[in-house]
């Protein structure tokens, strides 16, 4: 019995000190950490190319996290390699950071670009249901920020930086583009206990790729049919620019201004590449056409093209219709991504 006693002994003071040891190697931070904290589900994909989804960018209390999912080329890095960041569209009402148009894989484009070396990001944003313009700004803002100050963690080039973005993601892109370093725009640190802070990086973009982009609010508003009588306007649902902007267009001349990207440029703004197609009747194509000329006209290096025959989203009147135009954009968005951030 007491040979068992005290093996039994020994064995409970070997895993106190176990546990203590374990215990005390438990890092603490200076203050209550109030975000959720998880190690990330690594994707492998085949082929190569390692997925990181749903990595937290940004907690603002009294919101949703807000997520991303970065792409990493696969094997070790050899250095910092340049960053491709994705802003998804939906109306600015609709969570869509894996998808895109007709392309039934999208997370496999990112993957791709990883293949050839470069760290991709695709992120979330507040939807106007959640909080009005300029939150999802901010929140675009907040992430370029947050990757360059993980870009040692990440092996990102801090650099190096293209943005791209589509529809409603194309407003936020392109305003992105043209307000680097405007205060008026700068991502505030958010009140209140468990807010992560903005870091103190720089927002500003290489480049950027706009697909069937919104630039200009008070245009967009301008198309919008006039309700037959007072009856009728108060039943019409709000639009989803008004959903965004917390106002209509006609009502809010500072906002609508704030929000359009057409209204900030400057010639210091990067080189831009805005794809749309001339049928488009969600986003009218004179939207992209009025962004280039203002572009042109400042002195900013930017390229347009339009693709005949194709609804929004390169929707176009038949299959092979729609892929060919998204074939085309895909191309021509790679080729300038290639260029502007020097990847063969």
């Amino acid at each position: 019995m007491n040979l068992i006693r005290r093996t039994l002994l020994l064995s409970s003071f070997a895993l106190f000190l176990l546990n203590a040891v374990a215990f005390a190697q438990v890092a603490t931070a200076k203050e209550a950490v109030m975000e959720e904290r998880y190690p990330p589900p690594e994707v492998k994909f085949a082929g190569g190319g390692v997925g990181l989804p749903d990595l937290t960018y940004s907690v603002i209390p009294g919101y949703r996290q807000l997520k991303l999912d970065l792409y990493l080329p696969p094997g070790k890095p050899s250095g910092a390699r340049p960053l491709v960041v994705y802003v998804a569209g939906g109306g600015w009402a609709a969570d869509r950071p894996r998808n895109a148009g007709a392309i039934e894989d999208f997370p496999g484009v990112f993957v791709g670009l990883a293949k050839k070396g470069y760290v991709v990001a695709s992120i979330r944003y507040r939807l106007s249901a959640e909080a009005k313009f300029p939150a999802a700004e901010h929140d675009t803002k907040t992430a370029l920020r947050w990757l360059r100050s993980n870009a040692v963690k990440y092996g990102i080039d801090k650099n190096r930086v293209v943005i791209w973005g589509s529809s409603a993601g194309g407003q936020l892109a392109g305003l992105a583009a043209v307000s680097c370093g405007d205060p008026t725009l700068a991502p505030p640190q958010a009140p209140g206990a468990g807010a992560t802070k903005v870091p103190n990086e720089s927002d500003c973009v290489s480049g950027a790729v706009i697909w069937y982009g919104i630039f200009d609010f008070a245009q967009m508003a301008a198309r919008q049919p006039a309700a037959a009588n007072a009856a009728n306007a108060a039943n019409r649902p709000p639009s989803a620019d008004s959903s965004f902007l917390g106002c209509k267009a006609t009502d809010c001349p500072d906002q609508v201004r704030a929000a359009s990207a057409i209204q900030h440029i400057d010639v210091n703004d990067p080189p831009m590449l805005l794809i749309h197609g001339s049928a488009d009747r969600v986003v009218p194509v004179k939207q992209s056409e009025a962004m280039y000329e203002a572009l042109k006209a400042k002195g900013v290096k930017s390229e347009l093209v339009v693709i005949p025959d194709v609804d929004h989203s390169f929707i176009g009147k038949t299959p092979e219709a729609t892929h060919a135009a998204t074939n085309q954009a895909l191309k021509k968005t790679l080729e300038f991504i290639d260029a502007i951030l020097k990847v063969k």
